[in-house]
């Protein structure tokens, strides 16, 4: 009976924030409601209450139910020993693929990128993600640097720029492609494109 209780409040959860992503993507996060979350998601408002805290908490449990997968990925083993130019390869690809191909993570990214102003309640949110940010470029900067010592990497290269480098153009595609798919086919350019900016690191450059 417990376990069934748990998994009805998850399902309650998981169907709140669907309804929140739909909305939020219709109208903007600041144009809606939690009593309009509650009629896409056919529960009370004092269903969302249980599950959040206010539209900031629901908002931000949104992002993490993408981000949070992302951050396991890239911490799911160590660089030590492996290519970490492959590492890094397959962490943007698989993400940029994932994004094309995935309506879920669309509608959240666009939401997040687009319909989002990191104001009042939303600026604690904007500062979570950037710190979420932050530790993505650590990560980066220290595959970069493994690189460089193994020879991969052009030892005039900054592991730190290059590191930015790849954050900016992950950002740029996302962006982008959010605001426009018919721009360019993301899941076709994603491996030619991170490869390309790649090669330019490489000690063949």
């Amino acid at each position: 009976m417990v376990r069934k209780t748990k998994e009805a409040a998850q399902e309650t959860r998981d169907g709140i924030l669907d309804a929140a992503e739909q909305v939020f993507q219709r109208q903007g996060v600041s144009r809606t409601s939690l009593a309009q979350i509650a009629a896409e998601a056919g529960v009370t408002r004092g269903a969302i209450y249980w599950h959040f805290k206010n539209k900031a908490d629901l908002y931000d449990a949104m992002i993490k139910r993408v981000i949070d997968p992302e951050e396991a990925r890239c911490n799911a083993g160590p660089l030590a020993g492996e290519d970490p130019l492959r590492f890094i390869r397959g962490l943007t690809v698989d993400f940029l693929r994932r994004l094309a191909r995935d309506a879920h993570y669309q509608r959240v990214f666009e939401i997040a990128w687009h319909k989002c102003e990191y104001v009042d309640e939303m600026a604690a949110i904007r500062d979570n993600h950037m710190e979420c940010g932050r530790r993505f470029i650590a990560l980066m900067e220290g595959a970069m640097r493994q690189a460089q010592v193994m020879g991969q990497l052009s030892g005039a290269v900054s592991p730190r720029q290059a590191a930015v480098g790849i954050i900016a153009l992950l950002d740029g595609l996302v962006v982008n492609w959010t605001l426009e798919p018919n721009l360019f086919p993301l899941a076709e350019y994603a491996s030619a494109i991170v490869d390309v900016y790649l090669r330019g690191l490489s000690t063949g450059a």
